[in-house]
C-alpha cells in the first residue's frame, strides 16, 4: 500500500505541534525532531497532516521543513502524498515537495521530482529532473446518458 497513515494516538513518544492560524506556534527553536505536525490556516478549511523522519520549524521566516520519508494528508482537498522533502510556508500557504514527488488527489494522481502546491488557488504545479517528464493519471467518467421521455 502506497499510503499508510495509521489513526492517530496520543502518546508520550510523539511530539505534536498545531498550528491554528498563519502564524506559526512554534514558538521555538526546536531541538527534538517533531514526528508529526499539524497545519491549519484559518481559511484552509481543513488540518494539513505532514509526517516525516526529521522536521524543522522557523518562526522566524514561517517556514516548516520535513526531511525522510515525508507523508502528506489533507482530507478536505483528499490529498495524500509522499516526498523526500516538503517545505510549508505558512506565510504564503504554499507548499513545496522535492525528491520523487507522489500526490494523488480524488483517485487522479501525478509524479514529479519537484511539485509546489497553491493552497489558495487549489492549484498543482509539477517539474520533472533534467531528461524526464511528468506523469499524470486522471480519471475520465462517461456522461450519464439521459433519456429523451
Amino acid at each position: 500500500m502506497l499510503f499508510d497513515f495509521p489513526s492517530f494516538t496520543r502518546t508520550s513518544h510523539n511530539k505534536i505541534v498545531k498550528i491554528v492560524s498563519t502564524t506559526i506556534i512554534s514558538a521555538i527553536a526546536l531541538t527534538l525532531p517533531i514526528r508529526y505536525l499539524y497545519a491549519q490556516t484559518p481559511t484552509s478549511g481543513g488540518a494539513i497532516t505532514i509526517r516525516s523522519d526529521l522536521q524543522e520549524a522557523n518562526s522566524e521566516t514561517g517556514v516548516i521543513t520535513a526531511r525522510g520519508n515525508v507523508q502528506i494528508n489533507y482530507p478536505a482537498r483528499q490529498i495524500q502524498a509522499t516526498a523526500a522533502q516538503a517545505q510549508y510556508y505558512s506565510r504564503d500557504r504554499r507548499l513545496v515537495l522535492t525528491g520523487n514527488v507522489y500526490v494523488i488527489q480524488e483517485g487522479n494522481s501525478m509524479r514529479a521530482e519537484t511539485m509546489t502546491y497553491l493552497i489558495d488557488e487549489r492549484k498543482f504545479i509539477a517539474t520533472p529532473k533534467s531528461d524526464r517528464q511528468v506523469e499524470s493519471t486522471y480519471l475520465v467518467t462517461e456522461p450519464t446518458p439521459t433519456s429523451s421521455e
